[in-house]
């Protein structure tokens, strides 16, 4: 798509912007990044776009304004759109609980202690409803959490950055419920793999697969035409490689070859909480949408006051993550001041972040160091795209939030 108008007209100092372009780019030069994709828009406008670097570094292949990333968990708030849709509809209350369609959730065991040949639980309070599952509070976790008890006891279990290959997204939430949870639901947060059970909910109630709901009902009407879960053959050359920080150096080092990735190919399990790949131009549709309070170019994807709701902290008395969630599980970003929505963070104290930001602004992140914000306050969005795990290896997104404020006028 390109910059639509002028840095200056949208009221961000070019000069000062120059300070994100070489702060970027000095990743890419000291072989700390493979590339960095970055684009701030201002009232509806792109207003700013810089590319730089490799879509693959050992095959020499510059990235491009349509290269394809995996988005990983920015994935979760299009996932919590989707399942919010349904709501509207009138399919259920988020108070419900998720067994009234997936049974093998209704009667879940909170941990006690133990590993997976020696546990001892004891019954959770009350089911998981709805609710929990879009706000992370119902107790399920991740494997790659090890900070908490639970993460062994995933991986001996079958999962390994998520579920084996072979299963489909119906086992993996049969697996899921088999284990045990963290706490009763409703009562912390906890980064988990909710969002991929909120996207089997949707297949369930939807009676469609998630990758068929989603196309129809958010890419197709927003425009969003290379966003899905694998990457066709025709579109296979601009799929991006994905680095691994090396410990020690964090010099970059290939993880997921773009010629030869499962992202090539139809996944078994198409997973709602990280399973996307997406370009810049296409999630610029997505959160153009969440700006403008759920449409977009005459599709509303959303209801204006549903989408309001979803962007509210639904976190218990107001909390923030640091009061409420498990601490230092999943990303370098700071827990405090932030609270949480259906399906996205919220700033609910933007003096806490000790970052600069605006009351109210929505964003979340991907584990490949990608990330969005959209602030309503000064009308502006970023979205940042590169490829390199894990994405706490710089703190690039509290960077980002400094370089692009400290430029608007």
């Amino acid at each position: 798509m390109g910059v639509e108008v002028d840095a200056l007209e949208a009221g961000l100092d070019p000069k000062r912007l120059q300070y994100l372009t070489t702060h970027l780019h000095n990743f890419v030069d000291n072989d700390l990044m493979s590339c960095t994709h970055v684009q701030i828009a201002r009232a509806g406008k792109i207003a700013f776009e810089d590319i730089y670097g490799w879509q693959d570094v050992e095959r020499q292949i510059p990235i491009a304004p349509d290269s394809i990333f995996r988005i990983y968990s920015m994935t979760k708030p299009i996932t919590s759109i989707a399942l919010m849709q349904l709501f509207e509809q009138g399919h259920f209350l988020l108070r419900e609980p998720i067994s009234r369609w997936l049974p093998e959730f209704a009667d879940q065991q909170v941990y006690v202690s133990g590993d997976i040949d020696n546990l001892e639980t004891r019954p959770a309070t009350r089911r998981i409803s709805v609710h929990d599952l879009l706000t992370h509070m119902c107790g399920l976790s991740y494997d790659f959490h090890y900070g908490t008890p639970l993460s062994r006891i995933y991986r001996k279990r079958g999962f390994n950055w998520g579920p084996r290959r072979s299963w489909d997204l119906a086992t993996t939430c049969e697996v899921l419920a088999e284990l045990p949870l963290l706490f009763d639901p409703g009562t912390e947060w906890n980064y988990s793999m909710a969002t991929d059970v909120a996207g089997r909910l949707v297949e369930v109630i939807s009676g469609q697969p998630l990758n068929e709901y989603l196309a129809k009902n958010i890419f197709e009407p927003l425009g969003m035409v290379d966003t899905g879960f694998w990457v066709t053959e025709e579109k296979a050359h601009r799929l991006t490689s994905n680095y691994l920080a090396k410990p020690g150096s964090k010099k970059i080092q290939l993880l997921d070859d773009a010629g030869d990735s499962p992202y090539l190919a139809p996944p078994k399990a198409l997973l709602g909480g990280a399973g996307l790949v997406s370009t810049v131009a296409d999630y610029h549709r997505f959160t153009q949408m969440l700006q403008a309070g759920g449409t977009l170019d005459g599709q509303r994807i959303i209801g204006r006051s549903t989408l309001a709701f979803m962007t509210l902290n639904h976190l218990p008395d107001n909390q923030d993550l640091a009061t409420c969630g498990q601490p230092g599980t999943f990303t370098e970003v700071n827990y405090r001041g932030m609270g949480f929505g259906l399906g996205m963070s919220v700033v609910i104290d933007p003096a806490r972040t000790q970052t600069p930001c605006s009351l109210g602004e929505i964003a979340w992140g991907g584990a490949a160091s990608t990330t969005f914000w959209v602030d309503t306050v000064e009308d502006v969005s970023l979205i940042f795209m590169t490829q390199l795990m894990p994405s706490d290896t710089h703190p690039i997104r509290t960077q980002l939030k400094a370089l692009l404020y400290q430029a608007l006028l």
